[in-house]
């Protein structure tokens, strides 16, 4: 600034004038501020802020911030969470386990005779199984190093799928997902379990981090890698989540996205799209020659998993086989069951479609405009951002709708579709955001107000927080009421057989050298050698009723048996490998008894009795104890039978039928609120116990390794 004049004594008046800008121009000081307003970035995002549109963005972690954020909870829960599935355990663990350790339970799903599991996928964790052989460690640890790199799979998954919206869809709706995924309960059960689904869920999020991105003539990229993501999920894990990617394609053949096409030129633009679609799936189906590869020689006989999966559970007209053997459930189920993992998430997310109309009434502004050519160029066809948030909203509606109508459901089914969960939900509270602001400038006429007041960052929040709070109070009420099966095998080979190899003293202890110095409170805890067990030829551990509770063999000792003894179940319970000790295969595949199928195996659910034992050749047995049930004849309460059996270990379980339905499903930290629904938690046991006279006579005799 100069100063233009001298102040006389009369006027006692400054007079002061604005220099020109520096640049040589003849723009005025308004001009040029207006100028860098209007040359801010556009924004690009399908929706975006009216009220704040400039302000200074929300906080929305980077890839890298968000990927450790996302770390820390996956891995607590590739630790802490527990299986709930037995076809986890028993159609990949126990086949894993073989591969592995060679030895495990065979289900009718992995014999060759029916082929409808990949060994393949399977295979893909023996990477991280073996990996803990580096640092010397049991397969208890190859258990958990498996989980441990699923996490990290799951987490990388997310945080790209997370900041694809971001940039994408809108900074707030990225936000609100990431929450939603951090702290839902469904993401924390799927994130580390070992199943086609889940694998499903991780590679579906990575395929729409690039199916999210509107398409556009010369974004190859986009098409080739989500096709690719898709075909993964759907090849190596499970055919079917090929579903969710039914509006991707629609939207790549008549989409316009980003294009702006003449229409003479249409029939041109939409043959080129076809042409990258067929041309990226052409590339995608080059997965199948690996996994059929594999398969074939696992089976030992030319083998397409994904087709007999299919053919099983779609074109099987005999009514004597398919899914339905294995229990039906009405077309609410998966409702009440993503409320249950996903809580106000679900009725947000379900009205995400409806929450778009109305946002087309009453805010239509809300939705960012697609960039559109001069307004001198001639007619063009272009695509409505409302269209392209339809077709991202769309899988959830179409993935739900498919499997609601099929009569056997379970919970894994849902897995693909959970982050999808989190991002409609997500979108619907932001849409719901923008209505409060437009009641609000409606009502007091201030716009500049309404960018000023925190009443619609308070609302967001509130409903983040009670999505959060009952998320973390349904985590800890699995792994409180829920985690004794686990409890119970970790005390067994940590508790009591080294208790057993004591009193026999074929205890091994590691020797410390003279010299050696302890540094750390751990140096004093030492792992124990369990490999004298094998001196006692064979310890059985059977289990009855609680049989698809049990987690594995990688969490049992080898030199330890498992076997079934009856229950009131009556199908079919998996047999065992065929030992593959004694014949090797070539080396590109060790266990060539995969081709062998163990006796009695059936596709009809029929249950074969060469799968049990009698009771009284079990050394251990696990089984449960409630109080409140009634016995049944073939489940007597073998924890009340003293004079056989002694308690080694038993820890709380919940009693799911007798009950409160609000207790049972949620826990906080005080036992005052349960008794405000109904009868409030009713607790069993779930035992390991040792059978007197066999313990007696093996802890009687003199043992010599």
């Amino acid at each position: 600034m100069s100063d233009a004049t001298t102040p006389t004594a009369a006027s006692r008046v400054q007079h002061v004038r604005f220099a020109r800008p520096t640049n040589g121009s003849n723009e005025t000081f308004a001009n040029v501020t207006m100028k860098s307003i209007q040359e801010k970035p556009p924004m690009t995002n399908i929706l975006q802020d009216q009220v704040r549109r400039f302000a200074k963005r929300p906080w929305c972690p980077n890839f890298s911030v968000a990927l450790r954020l996302i770390l820390l909870f996956r891995v607590t829960a590739a630790v802490y969470s527990n299986i709930t599935d037995c076809d986890e355990v028993f159609n990949f663990w126990e086949p894993l386990h073989y591969l592995d350790q060679g030895s495990g339970f065979q289900t009718w799903e992995t014999s060759p005779a029916y082929s409808i599991r990949s060994w393949a996928y399977i295979a893909l964790h023996l990477l991280p199984a073996r990996a803990s052989r580096i640092f010397n460690l049991e397969k208890r640890q190859s258990f958990f190093a498996v989980r441990v790199a699923l996490a990290f799979i799951c987490s990388y998954a997310e945080a790209k799928f997370y900041r694809t919206i971001v940039e994408r869809v809108s900074d707030r709706v990225g936000r609100y997902t990431f929450f939603f995924l951090c702290f839902s309960t469904g993401m924390w059960s799927a994130s580390a379990a070992f199943l086609p689904s889940s694998f499903a869920m991780c590679c579906n999020m990575m395929a729409l981090s690039y199916a999210f991105e509107p398409p556009n003539r010369l974004n190859n990229r986009r098409t080739t890698l989500a096709v690719m993501y898709f075909a993964i999920g759907a090849i190596v894990g499970w055919p079917f989540s090929l579903a969710v990617a039914i509006p991707f394609v629609l939207e790549e053949m008549f989409v316009y996205g980003n294009d702006h096409i003449k229409l003479v030129d249409r029939q041109t633009w939409m043959m080129g799209r076809w042409a990258r679609l067929v041309q990226a799936c052409l590339t995608a189906s080059l997965i199948f020659l690996p996994v059929i590869a594999l398969d074939s020689i696992a089976y030992g006989k030319l083998t397409v998993v994904p087709w007999n999966i299919i053919k099983y559970n779609v074109l099987n007209s005999d009514p004597s086989v398919g899914p339905q053997l294995y229990g039906t459930e009405p077309w609410y189920f998966y409702i009440l069951n993503l409320i249950l993992n996903f809580n106000v998430m679900v009725p947000l997310a379900l009205a995400s479609l409806p929450a778009l109309l109305v946002t087309h009434q009453v805010d239509h502004k809300r939705l960012g405009i697609v960039p559109t050519p001069e307004s001198n160029a001639p007619a063009v066809l272009s695509s409505s951002p409302y269209t392209l948030l339809l077709v991202r909203l769309a899988p959830l509606y179409l993935w739900l709708g498919i499997l609601s109508l099929q009569p056997h459901k379970e919970e894994r089914f849902m897995f693909p579709i959970y982050p999808l969960i989190c991002f409609n939900a997500a979108v619907t509270l932001y849409l719901m955001r923008g209505w409060i602001e437009v009641a609000y400038i409606g009502i007091t006429g201030a716009p500049y107000n309404a960018s000023k007041s925190s009443i619609f960052s308070t609302f967001t929040r509130g409903v983040i927080l009670l999505a959060t709070i009952l998320s973390v109070s349904r985590i800890f009420a699995l792994s409180i009421y829920y985690h004794a099966p686990l409890d119970v095998v970790f005390n067994f080979q940590n508790t009591e057989l080294p208790r057993l190899l004591n009193v026999t003293n074929l205890l091994i202890l590691p020797k410390k050298s003279a010299d050696y110095v302890s540094t750390s409170k751990y140096d004093n805890d030492v792992q124990i050698d369990l490999s004298a067990l094998h001196t006692f030829g064979g310890i059985r551990l059977c289990v009855g009723k609680e049989w698809y509770r049990f987690p594995g063999h990688y969490l049992v000792p080898d030199g330890v048996d498992v076997e079934f003894i009856k229950s009131q179940f009556d199908g079919m319970l998996p047999g065992h490998f065929p030992d593959s000790h004694k014949t090797r295969g070539p080396w590109w595949w060790r266990r060539d008894q995969t081709k062998v199928a163990s006796p009695g195996l059936n596709d009809r659910n029929e249950e074969e009795m060469s799968r049990y034992v009698d009771v009284s050749t079990c050394d251990y047995l696990v089984d449960s104890y409630f109080p409140l049930r009634q016995t049944a004849a073939l489940e007597p309460n073998y924890v009340l039978d003293t004079a056989t059996w002694d308690k080694v270990v038993c820890v709380p379980f919940l009693d799911g039928r007798n009950s409160g339905i609000v207790s049972r499903l949620f826990w906080f930290p005080t036992s005052l609120w349960q008794k405000a629904y109904g009868s409030g938690n009713n607790f069993g046991e779930y035992c390991m116990l040792r059978h007197k006279a066999h313990a007696t006579l093996r802890e009687g005799k003199t043992w010599t390794s």
